[in-house]
């Protein structure tokens, strides 16, 4: 009777608010459905690969393989299968060696060798080149696969050292010019050029100031423009692909308006060192996530104040650095921590995320040796395929173990709503209501009231939802379930469909202990999602 109570409000309510209190102490997401607060590219995911060697290794673990651009296996059914299940997935190439990448694009002065182990040398690696060959085969997949492609270019050549300990002078654009030259000729689609990896502000490795990182910007804005000449439409500049720096991206951000840099991407590693014995504790632990949001709030403060075009994403997510922690960071708990890096981060107007990795080291979506997909990289493609561009404010009335996120449902009617439960004891039933929505069939037929549940149409008081948890209930499980079954590949390499369960919408979401739940909920109608 209750429950009945509840949804009556809800669906009388029509674009009246909905006042929590009506729940009599029951648990409450409250949707914000008259605006949006922020709208996010429609390929938001987005994944790493990277250019370690297989003797990269951390706290005396080397877990890289053969999973990186240099050396992956392109043929491999499930790895191909994973980036077309996007249709399209965002691949930023970079990572720590692109400052010690050069190209063998023709004109290059210098033999083009393998990365080679050198403990004297930055981040213990010799100066490596890609050769056009292996360019060549990665384009190939790309084309397959259907992947948008953002590629970090080298930003330290020409680079001599300062008084201040940074590196100055400005950008020798020669060889990655040639690359971009050769490229173009080969008819490559790349969505984006980045300059440099982790050069702002203190920097790691290295440091340049923002003074010059601007100018070297416009510099790679020139090449572009002359290189793209005719074309319909030109790559996007993107950088500085580095850790927030509030005074340093400020500066940035000046000197390269209007029109001269699109995106500013930034990295995220708040987790810490992947050897920390503490990181479950982290991940679970809700002020420890929320700390998180002054980044994405600062940013988003100065790029609205600077008057740019300029948008924010994330240019490189691995919560844990040096590689990560196995069965951890690539394990289901891990899930909680980056799907609710996704959904604090399009609050603040994040055009997009970029995991760190596809495959690679201990965080990737997929396994190092197997490609076989991880627990988050199901997280990713559900996101992908179910939470649309626009963002509406949520709130929850409980728990602070329950997280809660909506966005404007994909390519479909009403709203996804995800819900996120940190603790392992409590089972939350949770009710949807709003501020500014009404249902759809209200809409429709032109009138305040709608159906009430049990007398209205099957089709208004359904939902489908997504239920994801641990194997074995154990957190560290590589397995998830989907609605209680085990996702996995097929023999031929498939991805799993995802399929959800119908929900009567006068019942309550039940979101059990340890576990994420996307609800799509198409007869909730929000005037923002018009």
């Amino acid at each position: 009777m209750v429950a009945f109570c509840v949804w009556a409000l809800f669906w009388l309510g029509g674009t009246a608010t909905v006042s929590t209190t009506a729940f009599a102490g029951g648990e409450a997401v409250v949707v914000v459905a008259r605006s949006a607060v922020a709208v996010t590219d429609d390929d938001f995911v987005c994944a790493t690969l990277d250019w370690w060697p297989p003797d990269k290794c951390d706290y005396g673990t080397c877990s890289w393989g053969l999973a990186t651009l240099l050396n992956m296996n392109l043929s491999n059914k499930i790895l191909l299968n994973a980036v077309k299940a996007f249709s399209p997935l965002k691949l930023r190439l970079g990572g720590s060696l692109q400052d010690m990448l050069i190209y063998g694009a023709g004109d290059s002065q210098q033999a083009c060798t393998p990365f080679v182990k050198n403990t004297s040398s930055m981040f213990g690696f010799s100066q490596g080149c890609l050769p056009m060959h292996r360019w060549d085969e990665l384009n190939a997949f790309f084309q397959k696969s259907g992947a948008k492609i953002i590629f970090g270019l080298n930003a330290l050549n020409g680079r001599v050292p300062m008084p201040d300990g940074s590196l100055g002078g400005p950008w020798n654009y020669t060889n990655a010019a040639s690359f971009i030259r050769y490229t173009v000729n080969k008819g490559y689609d790349i969505h984006g050029w980045e300059l440099g990896n982790e050069l702002s502000g203190s920097g790691v490795g290295a440091r340049i100031d923002a003074d010059q990182y601007a100018a070297d910007v416009i510099a790679l804005k020139h090449i572009i423009d002359s290189t793209c000449q005719g074309n319909p439409s030109k790559p996007l500049v993107v950088a500085p692909g580095g850790f927030f720096d509030a005074a340093w991206f400020t500066e940035l951000v000046s000197k390269t308006k209007p029109g001269q840099m699109d995106v500013i991407t930034h990295h995220i590693y708040n987790l810490g060192p992947g050897v920390d014995d503490h990181l479950i504790e982290k991940i679970l632990d809700p002020s420890y996530l929320d700390g998180e949001a002054s980044t994405f709030s600062d940013l988003q403060g100065i790029l609205k104040s600077s008057g740019t075009s300029t948008v924010a994403w994330v240019g490189e997510a691995g919560g844990a650095y040096n590689s990560g922690h196995h069965l951890v960071t690539d394990a289901f708990v891990f899930s909680f921590w980056y799907l609710d890096q996704l959904g604090m981060s399009s609050k603040y107007d994040t055009k997009s995320y970029c995991r760190q990795t596809l495959v690679g080291g201990n965080y990737g979506l997929l396994n190092t040796t197997t490609f076989e997909p991880n627990p988050d990289y199901y997280s990713a493609l559900l996101w992908h395929r179910l939470m649309g561009t626009k963002v509406l404010s949520t709130t929850f009335n409980g728990t602070n173990k329950i997280r809660a996120y909506a966005h404007c449902a994909k390519k479909s009617e009403g709203i996804t709503l995800l819900l996120i439960n940190l603790s392992g004891n409590d089972t939350n039933h949770i009710y949807v209501t709003s501020e500014g929505a009404q249902t759809r069939s209200a809409r429709k037929e032109g009138r305040r009231f709608g159906h009430i549940p049990g007398l209205g149409l099957a089709a208004e008081i359904t939902r489908e939802e997504y239920h994801l948890t641990p194997n074995d209930k154990n957190l560290q499980s590589q397995q998830v379930l989907l609605n209680g079954n085990v996702l996995a590949t097929d023999a031929n390499g498939e991805i799993p469909k995802l399929e959800p369960v119908q929900v009567e919408g006068k019942q309550p979401i039940i979101v059990g202990p340890y576990s994420i739940v996307f609800a799509h909920i198409p007869s909730f109608y929000a005037p923002a999602c018009r």
